[in-house]
């Protein structure tokens, strides 16, 4: 089978962390108006009865800030594929004020979305004591350390509220950059990862937990990155799923190694109030292990959102309706 040689894709998301690891501009500092409409939309939020799920941006005035994120989008988009926010106070993180904020911000970039079966719009990442070899887990439960990966939505929005005693470093990777580099180096693996793979929901046992779909994939001129390499080995359970074959792991060991690159990293240590947001389909984030507190209100909590973008974005097909749950869902009923 003679395949597609991919070649390098460049652009601005292909930046590399040891070129911007002492940039200020992808770090934003809220400023003390900009809180203040956040404090408002919080208390907006936190009236009785009111079901966040029916609360748009048209409901929620951020003039400043809403300004900000508009510009922040395109860099989200169209840029180097994330944010770091900055400068959220204590008030803002109680468990319940954190949820809020983020449903705030969040509402602003883009649709919220289940995370999963339960249907939840917004979720702790913190250690529920589980076991992340359990294909039935999924990671954001465990303090296991995650290799890099995307989540199931155009972007995701990590909120700290508290980090861990040790550990618990998020670092993110270019996915444009790991694919121009393989492309450049090993161009043969390269085109391995624009084929259809397999991928674990872990949403079950039956047909439904399992789909297709490519790893990368160009379109509208854009590289599209679908990457969790634990999804990818546990799909291997899945009824019918071939196994993989030799190439298909050296590419997987290959895209790794350059996915750990100290060249093209980012590593970010949160603090309480930092707010991270990233583009799934450019950017790759992983965490390091982490060991928590012994008192529980001390322990590491992340709240997560997922968003659907509201402008098009020309994806691949099988990005539509790959992840955890479709991307139609944030749109309704046709």
């Amino acid at each position: 089978m003679v395949r597609h040689l991919p070649e390098p894709v460049g652009g601005p998301a292909a930046w590399r962390g040891s070129e911007i690891v002492g940039r200020a501009e992808w770090m934003v500092r809220l400023a003390d108006g900009e809180v203040a409409e956040l404090r408002a939309a919080v208390a907006t939020l936190g009236r009785p009865g009111l079901r966040l799920a029916e609360v748009g941006p048209d409901d929620l005035a951020l003039p400043g800030l809403g300004e900000r994120l508009a510009g922040l989008l395109d860099e989200l988009v169209d840029g180097r594929g994330f944010v770091l926010l900055r400068g959220l106070p204590d008030d803002l993180l109680g468990e319940r004020t954190a949820e809020l904020t983020l449903w705030a911000v969040g509402v602003h970039l883009g649709i919220p979305i289940p995370q999963n079966a339960r249907g939840e719009l917004i979720v702790h990442v913190r250690d529920e004591g589980k076991d992340y070899d359990d294909p039935h887990v999924r990671s954001y439960e465990t303090r296991a350390g995650l290799e890099y990966h995307s989540d199931s939505s155009d972007l995701v929005g990590l909120l700290c509220r508290r980090p861990a005693r040790r550990g618990g470093v998020s670092t993110i990777v270019s996915a444009v950059a790991i694919h121009d580099a393989l492309a450049r180096e090993r161009p043969e693996l390269a085109a391995l990862l624009h084929e259809p793979w397999w991928h674990d929901r872990r949403t079950g046992d039956g047909p439904e937990s399992f789909f297709a779909c490519e790893i990368c994939a160009l379109a509208g001129g854009r590289l599209f990155t679908h990457y969790g390499r634990a999804y990818t080995e546990s799909a291997q359970r899945g009824p019918g799923v071939p196994a993989l074959r030799p190439e298909q792991v050296e590419a997987l060991d290959a895209y790794d190694r350059l996915a750990s690159s100290p060249e093209l990293v980012l590593d970010m240590a949160f603090e309480p109030g930092d707010l991270q947001i990233l583009n799934n389909y450019t950017v790759l984030h992983a965490r390091t292990p982490y060991e928590d507190w012994p008192d529980p209100g001390r322990r590491r909590d992340l709240c997560r959102i997922w968003l659907v973008l509201r402008r098009p974005l020309q994806l691949p097909p099988a990005f539509e309706a790959g992840g955890i749950v479709r991307r139609s869902v944030a749109f309704g009923p046709p």
